[in-house]
C-alpha cells in the first residue's frame, strides 16, 4: 500500500501593513493583522537530490506580492485582501493547495484574536489561475 505525499510551504503570523475595516468613534480598532498561510507544493519541491533554488519553490516574491496588495489601499473586509492574495498565490503554477488565514487583534479589551479561515483544493486553486490562451 503506498501513502500519500504532501509538501507544504507554512508562513505564520506576518504582520501586515494594512487598511482594512470601517470603525466608529468608539470602535476598537485593531492594532495588527497577522497571516497564516499554508501552501500545498509538490514533494518534489522538498525532497531534492542537490541543493539550489531552482530546485525548490522560491516564495519571497509571493511575500512581496503579499506585501505590495496588502498596502494597496483601504479593505472594508478581511475577505476581500485575502481573495487577493489567494488569487496572488494561484499564479504560481507550484501552488496545488492554499490556505489562508487573516486574524485581526485586539477584538475587545485589549485582548483576542478574529480570523477567517480559506481553504482552497487543487481544483479550487486551479479555478482561480489566469486563463492560458491558446497559442500563448
Amino acid at each position: 500500500m503506498k501513502l500519500a505525499s504532501s509538501a507544504v510551504v507554512e508562513l505564520r503570523d506576518l504582520q501586515l501593513k494594512t487598511d482594512i475595516g470601517t470603525y466608529g468613534p468608539d470602535d476598537i480598532r485593531p492594532d495588527l493583522h497577522l497571516l497564516d498561510l499554508t501552501l500545498g507544493i509538490s514533494v518534489n519541491q522538498v525532497v531534492i537530490s542537490q541543493d539550489g533554488m531552482a530546485h525548490v519553490f522560491d516564495y519571497d516574491p509571493l511575500i512581496t506580492e503579499i506585501d505590495r496588495l496588502a498596502a494597496d489601499g483601504h479593505y472594508e473586509t478581511q475577505e476581500r485582501l485575502m481573495t487577493r492574495i489567494a488569487i496572488a498565490c494561484a499564479a504560481h503554477p507550484a501552488i496545488q493547495r492554499i490556505e489562508i488565514c487573516l486574524k485581526k487583534s485586539p477584538v475587545r479589551s485589549g485582548s483576542g484574536s478574529l480570523g477567517v479561515r480559506l481553504t482552497l483544493d487543487e481544483v479550487a486553486t486551479n479555478g482561480l489561475r489566469p486563463e492560458r490562451k491558446m497559442g500563448a
